[in-house]
């Protein structure tokens, strides 16, 4: 019987395993307004643009920011996999911005369907979500 509960034990713990390494693996996307003319970014200039230093697309239209709560898996998930950076070291440009009053921090949503909502309604507007969220009111915008 202990045999057979370590047994049990081990297979839950594998599977738990497998579907956490499962939800890393889906990749955050790059989403903006269907409005907007850029259709590939590079990762610098992602960067910038979520940093608040890059304000406006190629074709001089605004962009309008937004993000998900620092503490939200999916934003700690964009911030690293897509930016190469941490998302406290985001909070912490968009706070110098804010304290300098040389610009302002992005517009934050609480979930991925406000995300969406928010994207599809704002023009010049960027974010993220997972491919789940995706429908035809907002587009991907691909990183090289």
């Amino acid at each position: 019987m202990a045999r057979l509960t370590q047994r049990l034990l081990l297979a839950l713990l594998m599977l738990a395993g497998a579907s956490s390494a499962t939800a890393q693996e889906a990749p955050v996307l790059l989403v903006a307004h269907t409005g907007v003319d850029t259709r590939q970014l590079t990762r610098d200039t992602t960067r910038a643009i979520f940093a608040m230093r890059q304000r406006t697309w190629p074709d001089g239209q605004a962009v309008r920011v937004f993000v998900l709560a620092n503490d939200h898996p999916v934003h700690a998930r964009f911030a690293k996999e897509r930016l190469a950076v941490y998302p406290h070291q985001l909070q912490l440009a968009w706070d110098r911005m804010v304290f300098s009053g040389t610009g302002q921090a992005p517009n934050r949503v609480t979930t991925q369907a406000e995300m969406r909502e928010r994207l599809a309604s704002t023009p010049g507007a960027l974010g993220y979500l997972e491919r789940e969220y995706l429908d035809d009111r907002v587009q991907v915008i691909t990183m090289d």
